[in-house]
């Protein structure tokens, strides 16, 4: 019993470092982002950068590549119209509980 209790944390924390190797850093900082398409509308998105305290270009930064990433996943283009930008002066004003919020729109070739 104690072994396959053993077996199975190795497998957990085995999965939660090939987790950290996926990650991402801007100015040499972790930014999680969180990208959550628009009920009804799945080519507009928001997304939501955590620990923005670390610095708000790198945070800026995290959730322009959040929606390029988002794009590309859900549409095979990385071209986005920026409702609310990493570009966008407000952008680092408007934070939520902390959080850099930016929201754009997929820009789809037909």
């Amino acid at each position: 019993m104690r072994i396959l209790a053993l077996l199975m944390a190795s497998v957990v924390l085995l999965a939660a470092c090939a987790e950290r190797d996926k990650r991402v850093f801007f100015d040499g900082k972790y930014y999680p982002t969180k990208v959550k398409k628009v009920k009804g509308d799945r080519e507009t998105f928001v997304v939501n950068v955590r620990k923005t305290s670390q610095g708000i270009d790198g945070a800026r930064e995290a959730g322009r590549h959040g929606g390029i990433e988002y794009c590309i996943k859900n549409f095979g283009y990385s071209e986005i119209d920026w409702i609310v930008g990493p570009d966008d002066v407000a952008a680092g004003e408007a934070r939520s509980k902390g959080n850099l919020v930016l929201k754009g729109r997929c820009r789809v070739w037909e």
